[in-house]
């Protein structure tokens, strides 16, 4: 158990440090390119996916390692067999979707569901810096008093 813990840990240390890198990466690049202010937030749209698409993956390895390598728990259900499985279960859980197609025993259990809070704070963080770079770039007229 100790072990879960501690994996768990660093996956959403790595998840936090992801964010805070992509967000800072893209918010100065943003500074120094001369495009449209629409286009700026496809660009973070895009950055923001990739972030979250980094994650997923980041989570779904450690399943796969978990289950294949170190033998601490089982995904189990409707599996085609792959990586894709673990990628698929990874991304129901970051999204908090949970499908109940597949589900994970012994101590995948708590990484899980760890990853489902984490997913949780890092689409709402993700959500919110869209938010402010919207009011920032969109360039909404004003309303009129």
């Amino acid at each position: 158990m100790l072990l879960a813990i501690i994996i768990t840990l660093v996956l959403v240390m790595l998840s936090v440090i992801i964010h805070y890198e992509m967000l800072r990466a893209v918010s100065n690049a943003l500074l120094s390119i001369s495009v449209k202010p629409r286009a700026r937030l496809l660009v973070i749209i895009a950055v923001v996916f990739i972030a979250h698409i980094t994650q997923i993956s980041l989570f779904a390895i450690a399943f796969g390692l978990m289950q294949l390598q170190w033998g601490l728990g089982e995904i189990v259900g409707r599996l085609e067999g792959g990586w894709l499985d673990f990628f698929y279960f990874s991304a129901s859980n970051f999204t908090t979707l949970g499908m109940g197609d597949i589900f994970p025993t012994g101590h995948l259990r708590l990484v899980s569901a760890i990853e489902s809070l984490a997913g949780l704070v890092l689409i709402t963080w993700s959500a919110s810096y869209t938010y402010l770079a919207m009011s920032k770039f969109w360039g909404m007229p004003k309303r009129k008093k």
